[in-house]
């Protein structure tokens, strides 16, 4: 979903890595803004970090960028693993459907749904568009498993309609098999292809990539409200995993973070850059203090549900007591 292949730096310019989230659109791994020089040349990184080069195919050309890259990563491995706990818990506990609110699966979704269509749309790096797969795939999972137990705790004895939902899952697994390689092997055609891009087309696809980047940090943001509200009305947090939230705050805050290292040393250069990722920092801190309220919650609930079991744990004790005592 890049805004930072719009050409004002020529072939200078790096891609972006889209993230997740959950808060973010994109995660950038280059700066816009206030480069010096090439620093590749003929496919080769004269400058910056071999591997990264390799991974990313981006040059880095200081500390502060290199960082910024790093800090990404364990952004984009704090979301990959973000979804796994919840799963766990709601296999165990069997009601995620009573924990879980459908609106924050979809909008959630709908996030990382539209993330993938801007990497789709801006021809992005395989490794971007694998992560952006994984993120879907992930929530397809969940969703997956919020229909079931919605519909096995509701006593549904029909069985069409969970073979409906199993074929569904199939179908979208197939697709997105097929998208995958399909894509890297379009990457590699393009790699192999020297294409002149004119400057209408690269204004649609900046267009594009950006019109991306605020309608996920849209998504993002209304996701959590449906949570809290699904939380308030039951006074419990019981059935979700706080694990889903507190990856999700560490990769917010570490894209935050990849973002503003690279900001760029020049005023009028910082002004466009902020500018320009302004969905993504507005997506990624606006689901981070959402997060903390959702913190709130499980750090409330949880003394309300001690409270009431020692309450419990009282009442049954007391009249033994008492009998031991008329003995």
């Amino acid at each position: 979903v890049s805004l930072e292949e719009s050409g004002t730096a020529g072939p200078q310019c790096d891609k972006l890595l889209c993230s997740p989230l959950r808060g973010d659109g994109l995660l950038p791994t280059s700066s816009i803004m206030g480069d010096t020089g090439p620093r590749h040349s003929g496919g080769v990184c004269i400058e910056g970090s071999p591997w990264i080069w390799q991974l990313l195919q981006q040059c880095v050309g200081n500390a502060w960028e290199y960082w910024s890259v790093i800090v990404g990563l364990l952004s984009i491995t704090c979301f990959l693993f973000a979804a796994l706990p919840q799963l766990y818990v709601a296999h165990t506990n069997g009601r995620v459907d009573q924990a879980l609110s459908l609106g924050f699966l979809l909008c959630w979704f709908g996030g990382d749904f539209t993330n993938f269509v801007g990497c789709y749309l801006t021809n992005q790096l395989p490794l971007q568009i694998i992560t952006a797969i994984f993120y879907v795939n992930m929530d397809i999972i969940m969703i997956s498993q919020f229909s079931y137990y919605k519909l096995k705790n509701n006593r549904l004895k029909g069985n069409g309609s969970l073979k409906g939902i199993c074929i569904l899952w199939v179908v979208l697994s197939i697709t997105l098999s097929i998208i995958l390689p399909s894509q890297l092997l379009l990457k590699k055609h393009d790699k192999n292809t020297d294409v002149e891009v004119n400057q209408k087309t690269i204004g649609i696809t900046e267009m594009s990539g950006f019109i991306c980047g605020y309608v996920s940090s849209v998504f993002y943001l209304g996701s959590r409200f449906p949570q809290l509200h699904k939380n308030f009305h039951r006074k419990s947090t019981e059935g979700t995993s706080y694990l889903l939230f507190a990856l999700a705050m560490l990769g917010n805050c570490t894209y935050g973070m990849s973002l503003l290292l690279k900001l760029p040393a020049v005023r009028h250069h910082k002004s466009q850059y902020i500018l320009h990722h302004l969905p993504w920092l507005i997506g990624s801190f606006g689901v981070l203090i959402l997060d903390f309220f959702m913190t709130a919650q499980f750090i409330i609930y949880r003394k309300n549900k001690t409270n009431k079991t020692k309450d419990l744990f009282a009442i049954e004790v007391e009249p033994l007591l008492v009998d031991e005592k008329e003995i």
